[in-house]
Order: structure tokens, then sequence, then C-alpha cells
């Protein structure tokens, strides 16, 4: 049996200009933090012939062309030589629709575990473009490449989007001092509200494309929070992150109708008269996790927990996609 999990990620600045309608006119740039929440894919070849997939549902079909999954489908298409007696199982330690980048997770998951299967070694790096080319291409998803980079390479990275579609990854540099207190520091909370985000990306896609003056001078400021966000977590100065996440949040819920609504702002707004510094929702926004920077987190904890919040407690993965069993 192969088993392989690929983390989930949270956006630290910059999210949004990863979408090829923005990036291939301005260039992208992002910072994404990899966490020890996974989605787990296993592979096995089992006694009898056909395809057995388990997943949310569960398929047994004997042909690729009949699989209902689209991932799963366009993925197996890359591997003809293991799709005529394969089981795929899936889990994952966190919902699908929260905005920690699980489709992408999934991907890179599924995509390593066939690879393994075929005894084929492939780069993070590679493994991030293969599964943006099945989910962008493929599939016309609305959506960046930040998840499946996210995923393969793992760890706390600045992603650069190029006009020509490359992408450059290098680790944020941080003291160990500061990495610690980063993590320690940003606390995640659901809000209970599961969505999908193709919406609120595909308003943002359509409205990059048509040159809309409004959206792109918002993305052209996120991106700034990024790359300023960058400047104050190398040079140690978290509180300063913390106010820029707060600018980012105030400006990202101007991008699209869905982005948040009353329930979400009433919650972050109590998050900040909790002792937070700033905040924003995680992903493209209409639910999912809102996430704080907070230096004092006893009240903000309690806040939320009498809100009705849950707080999901997480570290840092620096192992990216990664074969567990083989």
């Amino acid at each position: 049996m192969i088993i392989v999990r690929s983390p989930l990620r949270i956006s630290l600045g910059g999210g949004g200009t990863d979408l090829a309608s923005y990036y291939r006119e301005h260039e992208g740039f992002l910072i994404a933090a990899a966490i020890d929440k996974y989605v787990y894919v296993s592979v096995i070849k089992p006694f009898q012939p056909g395809i057995y997939l388990k997943y949310s549902a569960i398929e047994h079909v004997n042909q690729v062309d009949e699989i209902q999954h689209r991932i799963m489908r366009e993925a197996l298409r890359l591997f003809p030589g293991e799709a005529g007696q394969i089981e795929i199982t899936t889990l994952a330690d966190i919902p699908a629709g929260t905005g920690l980048g699980s489709s992408g997770s999934f991907t890179t998951a599924l995509l390593r575990a066939l690879h393994a299967q075929a005894r084929n070694i492939i780069h993070p790096r590679e493994l991030a473009e293969q599964a943006c080319h099945i989910e962008i291409d493929v599939l016309k998803e609305p959506i960046g490449k930040q998840d499946q980079y996210a995923a393969a390479f793992g760890g706390i990275t600045c992603f650069n989007f190029r006009r020509d579609g490359t992408v450059d990854a290098h680790p944020l540099a941080l003291e160990e001092d500061t990495r610690n207190a980063l993590a320690e520091n940003l606390l995640i909370f659901f809000t209970g509200y599961a969505r999908s985000a193709s919406d609120i990306l595909r308003d943002q896609d359509t409205r990059s494309k048509q040159n809309d003056s409004s959206m792109l001078d918002n993305l052209h400021f996120v991106k700034d929070i990024g790359l300023r966000s960058k400047a104050a977590m190398e040079r140690g100065d978290l509180t300063a992150f913390g106010k820029l996440m707060h600018e980012h949040w105030e400006h990202k819920r101007k991008r699209s109708k869905g982005m948040s609504n009353s329930q979400i702002d009433q919650w972050y707004d109590l998050g900040i008269h909790a002792g937070a510094i700033g905040g924003k929702l995680i992903g493209a926004g209409g639910g999912g996790f809102l996430m704080f920077y907070a230096e004092e987190k006893l009240r903000l904890r309690h806040a939320m927990r009498e809100a009705g919040l849950t707080e999901v407690r997480f570290h840092m993965d620096f192992e990216g996609t990664k074969v567990l069993a083989q």
C-alpha cells in the first residue's frame, strides 16, 4: 500500500495575485505557510480488475472515462498503465470548502501517490505544475497556483508568479525565534460555513481579464501588502505583520460581494476587540476559517469560544507532499 499525505495551507499575504488573469499582466506575489493538517491518499492494487474509488462517495468502474470524480479521472488519464486495476482512498483532517486549499492538497497527494505506484521520482515543482495543469488547464477551474505549490513545497514560502507562467519559490527568511512566535501567535477558528471558492474567484478572474480598475487596484494593493508583510516578518516585527493582516482584510473584503457577510464581520470585530492585532478570512472568502494574529491569546480564545467558533490548533509543516508508506 502507498500512503501519501499533503499539507493544507494558510495564506500570510498577497493572496489572489496567483491567478493567471492577474500575474500574466502584472506578476503576482504571495506568502503561504503549510500546516500540519493533511489530506491523505492511499493507493493499492486490488485483487479484482477495475477502478475502485473511495472518497465522500464510492465508485467502482471499469474505464477511466466512467469516473465521476473529475480530478481522479484526469489524474488517472496521466497513468494509463496503472488505471486497469487500482483502488484509491482519500481522507482529510479538515473538510473541503474551508479555505485551506484542500483541492490543491488533494491533487498533489493523488499525483504523488500515482507516481510512487509507477516508481517515478518527481520534484515538488513538477508535482505542483502537474496539479495546476489538471485543475486549471484541463478542468478550467478559476483558481490560482498557490494551493498546489504550497502543498508540494511545504514550509513558509514566498512565491513569485511570473508573466510567462513560471513560479519562483523560496523560503521566507525567518530567525528561529520569529518563526516560533509566528506559529504560536497565529490562531484559526472555524466559522461553520463551508463554501466553494469558484464563484468568488470567477468574479475576480473575469473582472481582471476585463481590466476592471477597482479590481486591479485592489490586487495591486494586496500584492504590496504581501511584500510589506515579507519585510516585516524577516526583520522580526510581527506586530507590524499583524497590523498588515488587518489592512489586508479591510481591502480584501471589498474585492467581491461574497467575500464576507454580516456574521463574519461581527466575529472579526469581536476578535479585534478581544486583543487580536489583525486577522482575515483564509482563502477566497465567504466562509471557512478566520485567522487572527494575537500576542495575548487567552482573551481572544475565550471570546471566540463564547461566540460558538471552534479553534483548530496547528503547527507548521516543513515537509510538503510526502510518501509515508510504500
